[in-house]
Parts: structure tokens; C-alpha cells; sequence
């Protein structure tokens, strides 16, 4: 009987005990529903914070998931794990879309003999629409380079540089070529540097008075070519003889970045308005230094061009390959 007693004792203190534990969890619980979100305690700055940290984070494990995606579809470890498809598995785990996944596996298979492009697809490096846009003209030749290009340039740039690499080549050209091999730069766009289609239409309309007057002198037998490209030399020997004259005026070297008013007028006298690299026509929003500021202190109109964003942004990518040349030698 005592045995019993003390047994229902403890039934009655375990029971008392558990009940008191349940209540102060589900207290809790309760608690924890009406709690503020830990982000609503947080400023603006600590907000926005997180959210640029974590975003990052995200960009770069998403990249790297991409990297796998290669091996993964070698050893068909999605059939092992039972999905249907890599696309399957690639959506599941990563939210990844079939053109996503084939754009990734495309590039691993054209960079298989560019060592340096097919790390940076590997590794997550950069993303694969970067990659995407450089495929069309990288090579076994310039991997190394391209590479380094690509981790440098933002996505406007780097579409620009290979468009500007494509048109190079059709016109057996070397573009983003701003400097001497000393770094100090070369007067920019020799004529000799510039090639140029024959026989293409304008793409501008002549004026009736113009075209009037152009038809005149063909009817009197005269060879009108020859009168424009008169015109046309006696035009630019005339603005390069302005920007001599100027450069001499401004021979000593100055600490302000201020570029005079002569010789902004000169350069939107040859240029215009618009970006100076041969066939772009985005308008010119930077005037770039071929000849290093830094070294040179001066602004030597023949050592001037305006750029539009993104060519600057190539200017200085040239800027800066000379710069690791420099210290590479040095290094050595």
C-alpha cells in the first residue's frame, strides 16, 4: 500500500513538472510570435547592409554551383540522387533555369582548351553571362588576356571591348591601342591607324543646296572626290596645326586637372560631340589622357580624346596592364 502511495506521488509530481514545462513553452512560443523581427530593430544603413552582404553572397555560391555543373552532368549525379534531369537538379538546388544551366555547360565545352576562361567558369570567378559575352572571340592565343579583362570590366564595358574586337578584326585592326611602350602615351588616331571602308553609303542626307551644287560641279566634268578630299585634309591639317600651336602655348607642367577651354574647343572641333573611338557613337562623357596625367602634368590637346563611359573604362584597363608590366619587371 505504501508502495502504491509513493508512486502515485511521483505520477502526480512528473505530471505536475511536465505540465508547468509545457506551459512555460508554449509561453514562450506565444512570446516569440508577438516579438518584433529582429530587421525591424535595425537603421536604414544596417539594413541595407545586410542586404548587400548577403546579396553578394548569394551572387558568388550561386556562381560556384554553376562552376559543378559540369562535373555533376560528367557523372550524372543527378540521376544518382534520383531526378529526372540536370535541369531538375539544378532548379531544385539552386533555382536555376534550362537556359541558365545550358549556357554553363555550353561554355565549359568552348573553353576547354582556355585554361584561364574555363577557371573562371570553374571557380564561380565571374558570372556566366560575362563569360557568355567574350566567347565569341576568345581564343587558345588571347585566354590569358581576355581572362583578366573580364574580371576587370563591368558588363557594359566588356560588351563594348568586344565589339570593338569584332570590328578590329574584320578591319585587320588593333583597337585599344592608347599608349606608347614607354606609358607616356602616343598622339591618338594617326591617320595611318584608322582603316576605312570604301564604298559605303553615307548615313546622313546632304543637303538639297549641297547635293545641288556637288552635282553642278560633276556635270562640268569636275572630279568632285578629289574637291572633298581636298577639303576634308585642309580641314583636319588646319586642326592639327591649332593643336600644335597650343601645345607649345601650354608646355610647362601643371598640377590641376582643370582641362583649358582652348582646348576643349579644339578637340569638339575634330570630334564633335561623340565618343572618338572609330565606329562608336555614343556621346563623349570623359576626355582621356593618353599620356599618363600622373607622369606627363600636362594637357597636350594631341595627347587628348574624348570618350564615352565605357571606352575610358577600356583606357584605363590599358592603364593598368601597363602598370603590372611595370611591376612585373620590376619584380624581376
Amino acid at each position: 500500500m505504501q508502495i502504491l502511495l509513493k508512486f502515485r506521488q511521483y505520477l502526480t509530481c512528473y505530471f505536475m513538472e511536465t505540465m508547468n514545462e509545457n506551459l512555460l513553452v508554449t509561453g514562450m512560443i506565444h512570446a516569440s510570435k508577438n516579438a518584433p523581427s529582429p530587421s525591424t530593430q535595425l537603421s536604414d544603413k544596417e539594413l541595407l547592409k545586410l542586404c548587400e552582404e548577403f546579396g553578394r553572397n548569394a551572387i558568388l555560391w550561386r556562381r560556384k554551383f554553376i562552376g559543378l555543373l559540369p562535373e555533376v552532368k560528367r557523372r550524372r549525379l543527378y540521376e544518382k540522387r534520383g531526378f529526372n534531369s540536370i535541369f531538375e537538379f539544378a532548379f531544385k538546388f539552386a533555382g536555376l533555369s534550362q537556359d541558365q544551366v545550358k549556357r554553363a555547360l555550353n561554355l565549359e565545352e568552348k573553353f576547354q582548351d582556355k585554361p584561364a576562361l574555363h577557371n573562371l567558369l570553374a571557380e564561380g570567378k565571374v558570372s556566366i553571362n560575362k563569360l557568355a559575352r567574350v566567347v565569341s572571340i576568345a581564343t587558345a592565343e588571347n585566354d590569358l588576356e581576355l581572362a583578366e579583362t573580364v574580371k576587370i570590366l563591368p558588363r557594359e564595358a566588356l560588351e563594348t571591348f568586344v565589339r570593338d574586337e569584332k570590328y578590329a578584326r574584320q578591319q585587320g585592326n588593333k583597337m585599344h591601342d592608347f599608349e606608347g611602350p614607354n606609358g607616356l602615351g602616343k598622339p591618338l588616331f594617326e591617320v595611318e591607324s584608322v582603316h576605312v571602308h570604301t564604298n559605303l553609303p553615307l548615313d546622313f542626307e546632304l543637303s538639297a543646296k549641297v547635293t545641288e551644287e556637288l552635282n553642278r560641279l560633276n556635270a562640268q566634268g569636275k572630279d568632285v572626290n578629289k574637291i572633298l578630299a581636298k577639303l576634308l585634309g585642309e580641314r583636319k591639317a588646319k586642326i592639327e596645326q591649332e593643336k600644335e600651336e597650343i601645345a607649345e602655348e601650354i608646355t610647362k607642367q601643371t598640377i590641376s586637372r582643370h582641362i583649358p577651354a582652348k582646348v576643349k574647343a579644339v578637340l569638339k572641333k575634330e570630334f564633335g560631340t561623340k565618343c572618338s573611338i572609330p565606329n562608336c557613337t555614343k556621346p563623349a562623357q570623359e576626355i582621356h589622357h593618353s599620356q599618363r596625367f600622373a607622369l606627363a602634368r600636362t594637357h597636350d590637346p594631341r595627347f587628348l580624346a574624348p570618350l564615352c563611359h565605357e571606352h575610358h573604362q577600356l583606357a584605363h584597363l590599358v592603364d593598368l596592364g601597363y602598370k603590372s608590366k611595370v611591376l612585373s619587371g620590376i619584380s624581376n
